[in-house]
């Protein structure tokens, strides 16, 4: 694989996005967490009506990330990114600050360094828009994903309740300083 290839995601790209969500947001929890609230958590945040206004919403940006493979040289959709400023943000709603809501690769294309290229695509976005920091919540259970914001610069700075179907979990928030 080469690295990846990062597009923002428009309007009319809204399905491919939620089924690219829900598929991503499975991978990574469905052994932690039941399907009925897996449901309820697509049915409440994931539903296209949601991702319609987010996708709308000036201060958030989508992008999706590519990964090419090598034999054909063919683009295939390995994940998403989703980045917020000002009101979007969902905790903090600093001015200096650049939230990264939603990071999810496709379990096939983990470990490929497609995670590390969104990273430093978010630093470079805050950069552009003169932020001082990041800043992203993390479930605590997510040791793989705690390791990897780590190797990234990030420090734990307080903790958070995350609503995942009306079961109320703690993520931690971390925080990269530019």
């Amino acid at each position: 694989m080469l690295n990846g290839n990062i597009k923002k995601c428009t309007l009319d790209q809204v399905t491919q996005l939620q089924a690219l969500a829900i598929k991503t947001y499975r991978e990574t929890f469905a052994e932690s967490n039941s399907e009925a609230l897996l449901q309820q958590y697509f049915k409440a945040s994931l539903n296209i009506e949601k991702l319609c206004k987010q996708l709308q919403e000036a201060n958030s940006e989508f992008y999706f990330i590519y990964s090419t493979t090598n034999s054909t040289k063919s683009e295939v959709l390995a994940g998403f990114l989703k980045l917020n400023i000002a009101h979007a943000q969902t905790d903090i709603l600093d001015p200096d600050a650049l939230e990264v809501e939603k990071i999810y690769l496709l379990k096939d294309f983990l470990s490929q360094g497609l995670g590390k290229t969104l990273i430093n695509f978010a630093i470079e976005r805050a950069k552009q828009q003169h932020k001082k920091y990041l800043w992203l919540g993390v479930w605590e259970h997510n040791f793989p994903a705690i390791a990897f914001y780590e190797r990234m610069g990030f420090k734990q700075f307080s903790t958070h309740g995350f609503d995942m179907g009306g079961d109320i979990q703690t993520d931690l928030l971390l925080k990269k300083i530019l």
